[in-house]
């Protein structure tokens, strides 16, 4: 498995493994799918800030897709940032999450950045667990602040702070 920075190359990729995350799971709390446009404003966008995109490549195909960003938007919150990783269906629970997750907090301690955060659907055990591997805790967890396909979701927070 190769871990390297996204390509526009990679958008189409990118773009199925993103929809098929907001069409059939709850790891985005969105119900529309995207275009090309929109990924391709996503990915320049993180560009323009200096925030990594980085994919894991596995037999010449984009397998998984991870990056970060502001996690909000006032300054006094500038050294942390929120992550998101999203791995191809077919490509689940066999480490890409990991082999992804580990790059993606060096590149935020090399930016000078304090804290990483991951909102997660209480749910998803395997996210959970992949950031308790990776040193991160559980800091909070918010009850039915979303709904999706027609249910309440809870929404855990786990944090991580950064070696500069």
């Amino acid at each position: 498995m190769l871990i390297r920075d996204a390509h526009e190359d990679d958008l189409p990729a990118i773009l199925a493994i993103h929809n098929d995350a907001v069409l059939t799971t709850t790891a985005i709390w969105n119900s529309t799918a995207v275009d090309l446009e929109d990924r391709r404003a996503w990915l320049a966008a993180r560009r323009q800030a200096g925030y990594p995109v980085l994919v894991a490549e596995q037999a010449g195909e984009v397998a998984g897709y991870a990056s970060f960003g502001d996690w909000r938007a006032w300054e006094g919150y500038r050294f942390t940032v929120e992550n998101s990783i999203y791995i191809r269906a077919d490509r689940r629970g066999r480490g890409i999450g990991s082999a992804l997750l580990a790059p993606l907090v060096a590149a935020a301690g090399r930016l000078g950045k304090h804290v990483m955060v991951a909102g997660i659907e209480a749910g998803n055990a395997a996210s959970i667990r992949l950031h308790h591997r990776h040193g991160f805790v559980q800091v909070g967890h918010f009850r039915e602040v979303g709904e999706k396909f027609g249910r309440w979701l809870d929404l855990v927070f786990l944090q991580r702070t950064l070696a500069r």
